[in-house]
């Protein structure tokens, strides 16, 4: 550089306020100042770390406030707080911040009903006193242990499930027929021709009945105007309204809406994850069985159990006491665990509950003493707080109360499966839905027969009722006696999917144009498989334009489904081929115009594309004719045991 581009320079870095100065330097030594461009290591590490554990803190303290630590207890000398005298106690009976939730009654009834039985054995005719199990309980409304190892959601076993079952052993009773009258032990009914002389004497002669039978036939089809009576008309009343056609004209409508698009809610906080819900419980057996029924697992179990040795035994938990339990999420688990644990003894003399110890559940995962809650107004029946982010899946609810019953797992197994073609057993149920069963006894070996089912989801009964016919096939049937089950499954994939798009018309999520989406959407992880929904033949089995790789099956009765985008069309698919229900067809991907791994599955009737959620669907087996009479008597035979009084020792009232 020359003297004239060093001056120019200098005048440069002086006009800009800079200097030409020394480069950085670590010179300096520790503890001491640094001087001029020196840096010192001991000044710099310092600070970093201040700025690392600052971060690190305030992380901490919104994890803690977003994840609820007030659920948490931490070590508490709680032997003083028990002990003291219940006057002293004093708590707030609400906490700044606490949301009303509502809070319902929770019906949980597990009786034995006794009635007298017809039936034959070894030709011969016996009435004898048969017990019932009769469970009717409000759905759980929160997951917890009791069904954390239930079997995944799957058609197919489902399918397996609810096949007709038939019994070869000549001794099991067919149809068990229900004995008006009440019997002691067993009783052995002959039959023998009845005596001409106890035929009772006629109570009305042949023209008494000629005379009767023509005056009601005159009387109906006489002139009004000469017998004082309306004659029978061959045709509908003038007097028929608009609202007798289903049509509602005084400020609403009726039928069924179509294309009509339902957009969730916009999500807030208490939407973010499962919430905290309270259940009233009373004590009415074993202190560990209650638990273990209401959220508590063996491992729980003992850890609360360990906290409490000093101050509270399980054994000496009387019948009557009462359990406040609040239920919390788990952190690695889509279920609700113990967070809190409170128990209450009904004072001998006063009759008020008196707390006398509570545990909680620390963040490190264990039991400890904790202080009492705040006060409440014991209610005289259970009750549970009901929270909206909690609600299971009606499939996860079922197995849920099926489990708080000590129903067997195989029973449970077939009742989810004969609804599974009637409801979506993936949707959430709401508060009130409620399953009623009844069963035989255990037998010596331990088996039980499942009678009756009923499962009320809003406003909707659906009932199933056992019958056996004549060549010894045991199936279960609605009232109609048309069998629970449907031709075609309507989410026909491994776990059923999540449901991202509906029927009907859209804005398309790659063209941007709104078009009709002539199926549903069911999202899968990539490469989940894919069932024919019913027994059919290939109609199409290839690349179809926007569909990617596309199957088309053909069924009976004009009906025809689809199964789009996928990533592999299963071996052997080929038109012509047949398939039976439930069969592998393909696997979920995201070919042709899609924007993510999901099956496009659809329906078509005679041609036209209809909504497979809402579409009905025709029954795959109704009872016969000839088994009309006999099955009307089982169902009437049921009813009056869903509403017979129970017997004298109740089994159990379910906590």
């Amino acid at each position: 550089m020359n003297p004239a581009q060093r001056n120019r320079t200098a005048a440069l870095l002086k006009a800009s306020g800079f200097e030409d100065g020394p480069a950085l330097t670590v010179q300096s030594t520790d503890g001491e100042i640094p001087h001029g461009r020196e840096l010192s290591f001991a000044w710099l590490t310092g600070t970093v770390m201040t700025g690392l554990t600052s971060v690190l803190l305030m992380g901490a303290a919104l994890y803690v406030s977003f994840e609820g630590q007030d659920t948490f207890s931490t070590a508490y000398e709680a032997l003083q707080l028990i002990t003291r005298p219940a006057d002293d106690a004093t708590a707030e009976s609400n906490v700044k911040g606490d949301r009303i939730r509502p809070v319902a009654k929770t019906k949980s009834e597990l009786e034995i009903v006794e009635a007298s039985i017809r039936e034959t054995v070894d030709g011969r005719a016996l009435i004898r006193k048969q017990p019932f199990v009769r469970v009717r309980a409000t759905l759980a409304t929160s997951a917890t242990a009791l069904s954390g190892d239930i079997p995944d959601y799957d058609p197919v076993a489902m399918i397996d499930a609810s096949q007709p079952v038939v019994v070869t052993d000549a001794d099991e009773v067919a149809n068990p027929e229900i004995y008006g009258a009440e019997v002691e032990g067993e009783v052995q009914i002959r039959t023998s021709v009845l005596p001409a002389t106890f035929v009772p004497a006629p109570a009305i002669t042949d023209k008494g009945a000629s005379d009767f039978a023509r005056q009601s036939v005159e009387t109906v089809f006489g002139d009004g105007a000469t017998d004082g009576g309306d004659p029978l008309l061959a045709y509908a009343p003038s007097d028929t309204g608009v609202r007798d056609l289903g049509i509602v004209t005084d400020g609403g409508l009726s039928g069924v809406a179509e294309n009509v698009t339902v957009l969730p809610k916009t999500k807030t906080a208490e939407d973010a994850g499962l919430g905290r819900s309270e259940r009233v419980i009373t004590v009415t057996g074993p202190f560990k069985e209650a638990l273990l029924k209401n959220g508590f697992d063996a491992q729980t179990y003992d850890m609360m159990a360990a906290s409490l040795r000093n101050v509270l035994k399980p054994d000496n938990v009387p019948a009557g006491a009462k359990l406040r339990i609040l239920m919390g999420p788990a952190r690695n688990e889509p279920r609700l665990i113990p967070h809190r644990l409170s128990v209450y003894i009904p004072d001998a003399t006063s009759g008020t509950m008196r707390h006398a110890a509570t545990a909680a559940l620390t963040d490190r995962g264990n039991y400890v003493l904790g202080s009492e809650p705040p006060t409440i107004e014991f209610p005289a029946e259970d009750t549970e707080q009901i929270n909206v982010n909690n609600l299971p899946s009606v499939y996860r609810a079922i197995w849920e109360t099926a489990r708080k019953h000590d129903i067997d797992d195989a029973v449970t197994s077939r009742i989810v499966a004969m609804f599974a073609y009637d409801v979506d057993l993936t949707k959430r149920i709401t508060a009130g839905d409620t399953i009623e069963i009844l069963e035989t006894q255990k037998d010596a070996a331990g088996h039980q027969e499942l009678l009756y089912v009923a499962l009320k989801l809003g406003t909707t009964t659906r009932e199933l009722f056992r019958f056996r016919t004549d060549d010894g096939t045991v199936d279960y049937y609605d009232p109609s006696g048309e069998t629970g089950k449907r031709f075609l499954t309507r989410r026909p994939l491994q776990g059923g999917g999540r449901l991202a798009s509906r029927f009907g018309s859209r804005v398309h999520p790659i063209f941007k144009s709104r078009r009709m989406h002539t199926g549903v959407d069911l999202a899968a992880p990539r490469n989940t498989p894919i069932y024919a929904a019913g027994d059919g033949v290939v109609e199409k089995a290839q690349w179809t334009s926007g569909y990617g790789r596309y199957v088309e099956l053909k069924h009976v009765n004009g009906f025809e489904t689809g199964y789009g985008h996928m990533n592999k069309i299963a071996e052997g698919m080929k038109p012509g081929t047949r398939v039976k229900q439930g069969q592998i067809i393909g696997y979920v991907g995201s070919t042709g115009n899609s924007t993510g791994n999901h099956l496009h599955f659809e329906i078509k009737v005679n041609g036209r594309f209809v909504d497979p959620l809402s579409v009905k669907l025709p029954r795959d087996k109704s009872l016969q004719a000839q088994y009309e009479g006999t099955f009307e008597q089982t169902i009437a035979q049921i009813r009056e045991l869903m509403q017979r009084d129970a017997a004298p020792i109740t089994v159990a009232s379910i906590d």
